[in-house]
């Protein structure tokens, strides 16, 4: 698009999470009129760590925000991923994008602060709760409770697993229930038994189960989570310490150690959920991104990261077509593929035979000796 026509647009963004920040930075930097609808009163990102993959990061650079994420995350060089007694399986580095070789590991929270951190102010509007969103063709119209009412050229339907977007206008299929819960805590290094030495994620498979370690040294301290089978899928499970230590039985003793000391009150406790395929992600002024339009589990790590990657997408996709109508389906053509692929894959229910698949390109250790 012209960049004229880009700065007449105007934008609003329904949801201030990952792919809504980091959709309203993008699109902002096209010259576009951007306002951000938040149904909280107040941005909090629970939960623990994650990793920034190089691609993500680039993306960072791109919009000349790395030394914002960088503040408040710890590069990594690698992840391993090991038997639940400790035997390694898989030592790889991380998927190389250009010259950035590291992924940055990062607390949901910091993350989500330092994309908002970097919007101008005013951008985003805390307490719209989204009610309905209205497809006009050339506009849409959203309303929010209370009744006020937006209009814009371009809505991004940012509003997670649970999008009023996506369920109004594009797929009403409910969040499907994996069969898993996923426990998560965020512990101070020193209670993690010896077991966060440096800065690289490392993953302990066992029977039914997978804990995941990832130190966030920056903040001193360590993400703890344990994904387990469970055929309970209330959102938001009652769980007891008994539990968690069930679904850690047999494995390295350390961690049981760090699973019998956790405070209850402490730990986030969810049923894992995702989406099917939503087979079209947009209209002529409504488009979604991230969970609302390819909500995956956790298993690879790669939901705030798909977020991220569409976000550059879209605003790629804008700039190189001719309109906003074929921007939106260059985007869609660009990003879907991948992400349907990575729904598919992260809903595997693999074991260690399978982590070539669940990891492509990754090679097992037994295939290719470790690297130190």
């Amino acid at each position: 698009m012209q960049s004229s026509d880009l700065k007449n647009l105007k934008i609003a963004v329904v949801g201030a999470g990952y792919g809504g920040a980091a959709a309203a930075k993008a699109l902002s930097l096209l010259g576009a009129d951007v306002n951000v609808y938040e149904q909280a009163n107040r941005i909090r990102e629970v939960g623990a760590g994650i990793g920034l993959r190089p691609a993500t990061i680039n993306r960072f650079r791109q919009w000349g925000i790395f030394d914002a994420i960088a503040g408040v995350s710890s590069p990594s060089e690698y992840f391993e991923i090991l038997t639940a007694t400790g035997e390694p399986i898989m030592k790889e580095a991380w998927p190389a994008a250009g010259e950035q070789t590291h992924t940055h590991l990062i607390h949901r929270g910091d993350f989500i602060d330092a994309l908002l951190g970097v919007l101008p102010k005013g951008m985003v509007h805390l307490g719209h709760r989204l009610r309905s969103v209205e497809d006009r063709g050339d506009s849409a119209v959203l309303t929010f409770a209370g009744g006020t009412t937006v209009e814009a050229d371009l809505v991004v339907g940012a509003d997670g697993i649970k999008s009023v977007v996506r369920d109004q206008l594009f797929s009403d299929r409910s969040p499907v229930f994996s069969g898993e819960h996923a426990y998560r805590a965020v512990i101070p290094v020193d209670d993690a038994h010896g077991m966060a030495v440096d800065d690289n994620l490392r993953m302990y498979i066992g029977k039914g189960t997978k804990i995941y370690l990832l130190p966030l040294r920056h903040r001193g301290q360590v993400s703890f989570d344990i994904t387990a089978l469970c055929p309970d899928g209330t959102w938001t499970p009652q769980v007891t310490k008994d539990d968690l230590l069930r679904t850690v039985e047999g494995f390295d003793e350390r961690l049981v150690r760090i699973t019998h000391d956790l405070d209850m009150d402490t730990v986030n406790i969810r049923a894992v959920y995702d989406i099917d395929p939503v087979d079209t992600w947009h209209s002529g002024s409504v488009v979604l991104v991230g969970d609302a339009a390819h909500s995956m589990l956790h298993h690879q790590g790669q939901g705030a990261n798909s977020a991220i990657e569409d976000a550059g997408a879209l605003a790629d996709a804008l700039r190189e077509a001719d309109s906003l109508k074929e921007g939106l389906a260059l985007y869609q053509a660009t990003r879907k593929p991948v992400t349907d692929q990575l729904q598919a894959i992260s809903r595997q229910g693999w074991t260690e035979d399978e982590i070539n698949d669940v990891f492509p390109g990754q090679k097992p250790a037994a295939a290719a000796a470790p690297k130190e």
